[in-house]
């Protein structure tokens, strides 16, 4: 079976979308599902992602579910009058690709899905690696080390961190010393975002054989 990566953030923006869109460029024949949409007035992430990267429909697997309002999944569910049905997303329900698969998560690790489910638990039912996404700047130690502590204390592989934004050493370095994660690269902030730039950006900060 191909590799297969759940990208998770540790809080809301911290960039997990433009991420999945340069991971896709660095990685051949890769392709993205995004099983939980919620948020419909800027567009879906899928498709900005296939803006993005430029890449053609068939790498890009349908949602789930679609939700109208920007709010957790078990929240804009119920405002929608849909029931999220858990069959939906388990392990079996993943789409089969020829190639990486890039499943993009719904904000961080404790959003609901259900009242009863949180995320963080469809992930270990997954048993999938895990990439969290992480901010650069103020605030991002303890995010990151509790999102850590969280999937170490299921079981959750994690397949290392990706951060984003403005470099910051320090905190790269803290991070990586107390939590004992791999650090796979920072994508910087781009002026310009198009499959060119984050083309190149993943090309001079991470290593493509990281995710092999």
């Amino acid at each position: 079976m191909s590799q297969r990566f759940v990208i998770t953030g540790t809080d809301t923006d911290a960039g997990k979308t433009v991420f999945c869109a340069a991971l896709m460029l660095g990685l051949e024949k890769a392709h993205y599902w995004k099983p939980l949409q919620s948020g419909v007035s800027d567009g879906v992430d899928t498709k900005t992602v296939q803006v993005l990267t430029g890449l053609p429909p068939e790498r890009f697997f349908p949602e789930a579910y679609i939700f109208s309002e920007p709010l957790s999944p078990h929240r804009a569910a119920e405002l929608d009058g849909v029931e999220i049905e858990m069959d939906r997303l388990s392990l079996d329900a993943i789409p089969k690709a020829d190639g990486p698969l890039i499943i993009e998560g719904a904000g961080g690790l404790m959003v609901p899905v259900t009242r009863k489910n949180l995320q963080i638990n469809l992930y270990k039912s997954w048993q999938i690696p895990v990439v969290l996404v992480a901010r650069t700047g103020l605030g991002t130690i303890n995010h990151t080390l509790l999102s850590v502590e969280a999937l170490k204390a299921r079981g959750i592989p994690i397949h290392g961190i990706a951060f984003t934004g403005e470099d910051n050493p320090d905190n790269i370095k803290t991070i990586a010393a107390f939590s004992g994660v791999k650090v796979l690269g920072r994508l910087p902030r781009l002026e310009n975002l198009n499959a060119a730039t984050l083309r190149s950006a993943f090309a001079g900060n991470f290593s493509a054989g990281d995710f092999g």
